[in-house]
């Protein structure tokens, strides 16, 4: 009555009603969006988010290089370290703000920009009330809001992952729906679109994963054993995550479930085609790196051929199974192990036998058949009445072995592990048979014939005893007379196995020491290019005869490099010692070392921003292989840009073992009277103290760090507004909030902003005065991928280039010490 009373004020005060009431409304919806209680959505715009029900991940509009690019993603809500796991445009970024994802009939989730569409899910069926809900476990799901059962999906990303293969997932494929879930990595860590790197299960035979470099097998996890994957060994029951491999008839897949939701944990196919398992610690450790599948150069497809088995453990890395011999084994001399073994003895198909083999991974399933049913005897029994069966074993090796798995045709991939549980029975021709117990041959003659055998092979021995004596003396006298001190390393005869160079062959292949060859010069001799008969390139390092340092580092060079092997280390090809010469052979580097670019006014532009990243991120992975994965906790300490070689495309490789020491156990630190290094490089607690550690390394790699972004070298650095040295200035800036006039001007086109700064941030952090302050090379590399937060770095040592002129003053005279000259016999204060 009284609006009918006073028609303006009525007017008014329903205007304001309807205002208020849409205003409403408008708040309503976008908290429902952003609600951590709210996980179903109709329709987002960017800029608006959709949060899983209990918090865990956010789905939205993003851009993971900070560029104008729109993605829709899906990302950990509460990480402070931006990580995305799911993108659905991958391939078709947004170039502005105006996209919007949302639901349509009949229950597909379409993405459009400027009325078009640029991404869609589809579905197999139709839904009364389609709805989109992100679930807490990270999967966008499509489900009919009428339908009952919440896991009947209309569509879910977890069948189309991208990169990163989270706790639920299945890795795997369905053979009634034809779905074959795989990851997939991004172009770079800023780029999601797809990369060249695929991780899947085998499209046939038995289950095994394999990363793929576009059609081209880079790494094979080996079967599932009932456990693990049998080239996983590492792949342990833990406290972390469960994991396990589920095959049915209508599917096969692998997945991991975590103990405790409160713990994230995610495994990553990385850009550069790397499986790592990551999980997150706090803010302060941030994703640490838990687990990587491929630890060694053993673990590349196929490195040592058919029948050859690869051991890390040996140098050289590959050697034929028993019963089988080189095919080309001049090509086997050369470090050329890609053909592989074959047979000594040919098999006859009835007369064969089956040898068995312990500690080895099985070789690639691609042709290979199956039955759970069977026992061990009844999978031998089977084998052998197939001539193109060439081995078997238990299929699962729980509860004493069950199962059958067979192999048909060459076997392929295998490496040597310490230990496994799981044997394999190779189809062998019968005069090859390894007789493990002697009374079987014993057996066949009698006591009669066994006496007269104990007294042949007694005098048999003592011959053989004699004559080896003999032969040890005349050794002896030679090694005196030819010897220049110590004992030699380098004896195929010692558990190295590095293989022997002929002196007129490395004399041929450097045209005898020409001028023209030489690459460089250092204590301990000369380095020469080198070309062999069949055109390979080699590196020849030849030992001064005047330099006791030069003995003592290729002694050490032979025991450290010759037993590592990862594709950012430099690889020991072999040595030679004969006549007087102390040589070893190398793969040839056709780019030299890392100072001939960035110290160079014209040839540092040859190594734009993106190259220089690179560089620093393949030296993490080196110092990190040394300092973590390989079998002894080496120290390099004499880190510096001269001793990192750069091959044909640029990638680096760490080089120069003669100072390196190893630490067995959990050791992680010594000290010594003798230090070693070289001056702008040294941590002060070494150069000072004489303790060296992992942290030593960090520490010259956080220089080498500085020194690439700003094209300048540590010692010897000058600035006319100050007596710092690189480091100084470089923390100076940072404190200050000016990190990029740090930066080379050659590269100030070609730079990632964000990258340049933090990876200035995280060289500051590697060269802090306490070496417990600096970061270990496993977070280091994380920090250097990662976008969180870092800790304000402390002032470094050695701050000035006035303490390295005093410290240098302090060691005379034995110290000759220049910025690119290495040092030894420098007595620690």
């Amino acid at each position: 009555m009284n609006l009918m009373k006073n028609p303006l004020k009525a007017s008014t005060k329903m205007c304001l009603l309807f205002f208020y009431s849409s205003l409403l409304l408008i708040f309503a919806a976008v908290f429902s969006i952003a609600d951590d209680a709210t996980s179903t959505f109709q329709s987002i715009r960017d800029g608006e988010t959709v949060v899983s029900t209990g918090g865990t991940f956010e789905l939205g509009f993003c851009s993971p290089d900070a560029s104008n690019r729109r993605y829709v993603g899906i990302w950990y809500k509460h990480i402070s370290v931006t990580t995305i796991v799911w993108v659905a445009n991958r391939d078709k970024p947004l170039a502005d703000l105006s996209g919007v994802l949302k639901v349509t009939n009949p229950g597909i989730l379409v993405l459009n920009h400027n009325m078009s569409t640029v991404w869609s899910s589809n579905t197999s069926r139709t839904a009364q009330n389609p709805v989109a809900r992100l679930l807490d476990s990270g999967n966008l799901v499509m489900i009919d809001g009428s339908d009952d059962d919440s896991e009947n999906f209309l569509w879910q990303s977890f069948d189309y992952p991208g990169d990163t293969c989270l706790p639920g997932m299945k890795i795997g494929r369905n053979t009634v729906t034809g779905l074959n879930s795989h990851l997939r990595s991004w172009k770079s860590p800023q780029d999601p679109s797809q990369g060249d790197y695929t991780s899947q299960l085998g499209p046939k035979g038995y289950a095994e994963l394999f990363v793929r470099e576009g059609s081209v097998i880079k790494f094979r996890s080996g079967p599932w054993t009932g456990v693990r994957f049998s080239g996983n060994p590492q792949l342990n029951p833990n406290p972390i995550f469960t994991f396990g491999l589920v095959s049915e008839p209508d599917e096969m897949y692998y997945s991991y479930k975590l103990h405790n939701s409160s713990i994230f944990s995610r495994l990553v196919l990385t850009s550069d085609g790397f499986v790592q398992r990551y999980i997150w610690i706090d803010r302060t450790e941030g994703w640490v790196l838990y687990q990587t599948a491929q630890i060694d150069n053993c673990e590349n497809y196929a490195f040592c051929g058919v029948y050859g088995a690869c051991s890390i453990e040996k140098s050289p890395a590959c050697s034929c199974l028993k019963g089988f011999t080189p095919k080309f084994p001049k090509e086997w001399d050369l470090v050329d192990w890609s053909n592989g073994c074959v047979r000594k003895t040919s098999l006859n198909c009835t007369g064969d036998v089956f040898q068995k083999y312990s500690g080895l991974k099985l070789p690639s399933t691609e042709q290979s058949w199956f039955n759970r049913s069977m026992n061990l005897k009844e999978c031998e029994k089977v084998c052998m009445k197939n001539c193109s069966c060439t081995a078997y074993t238990n299929l699962d090796i729980r509860d004493g072995g069950t199962g059958c798995l067979l192999w048909y045709g060459d076997l392929i991939d295998i490496r040597s592990f310490a230990e496994t549980q799981q044997d394999i029975y190779i189809r062998m021709a019968a005069a090859e048979q390894d007789y493990e117990d002697d009374t079987k041959i014993n057996a066949k003659y009698s006591e009669s014939n066994a006496k007269k055998m104990r007294i042949i092979i007694s005098t048999t021995v003592l011959s053989t005893g004699l004559l080896i004596l003999g032969l040890a003396v005349l050794f002896y006298v030679w090694k005196k007379q030819h010897q220049r001190g110590g004992k030699l390393v380098c004896s195929q005869k010692e558990d190295l196995e590095l293989p022997l160079f002929d002196l007129m062959t490395v004399v041929s292949a450097t045209s005898n020491f020409s001028l023209k060859n030489k690459l460089g010069e250092g204590g301990f001799g000369s380095v020469f290019k080198g070309t062999m008969k069949d055109g390979q390139e080699i590196a020849v390092k030849r030992l001064s005869k005047s330099s006791r340092q030069g003995l003592d580092e290729f002694k050490n060079e032979v025991t450290h490099i010759a037993k590592l092997q990862h594709r950012n280390l430099v690889k020991l090809l072999g040595c030679c010692i004969q006549e007087d010469e102390m040589i070893l052979i190398y793969e040839f580097m056709p780019n030299k070392s890392l100072d001939f670019f960035i110290f160079d006014q014209r040839k540092r532009m040859l190594l734009d921003w993106r190259k220089r990243f690179e560089i620093i991120n393949g030296i993490a992975r080196g110092l990190l292989y040394l300092h973590q994965d390989s079998r002894l906790r080496v120290i390099h300490r004499d880190l510096k840009a001269s001793n990192v070689l750069l091959g044909s495309d640029f990638n680096p490789k760490i080089s120069d073992f003669g100072l390196a020491r190893s630490f067995g156990g959990n050791k992680t630190k010594a000290k010594t009277k003798k230090v070693v290094g070289t001056y702008g490089y040294m941590s002060p607690e070494y150069a000072i103290d004489g303790f060296y550690s992992i942290k030593s390394d960090v520490y010259s790699f956080g220089v080498l760090v500085l020194e690439m972004v700003s094209g300048s070298k540590n010692r010897g650095f000058s600035h006319p507004d100050h007596n710092l040295n690189l480091l100084g200035h470089a923390w100076t800036l940072h404190t200050e909030s000016r990190p990029l006039e740090l930066l080379d001007t050659s590269i100030e086109g070609s730079i990632t902003l964000h990258e340049v700064v933090r990876t200035i941030h995280v060289g500051l952090l590697c060269v802090q005065r306490n070496p417990e302050d600096r970061p270990i090379m496993s977070t280091v590399v994380l920090m250097l991928g990662g976008e969180g937060a870092l800790p304000s770095p402390l002032k470094p040592g050695f701050y000035s280039e006035r303490d390295l002129t005093e410290l240098e003053a302090a060691h005379s005279p034995k110290a000759c010490s220049a910025n690119e000259v290495t040092i030894s016999l420098l007595e620690a204060r």
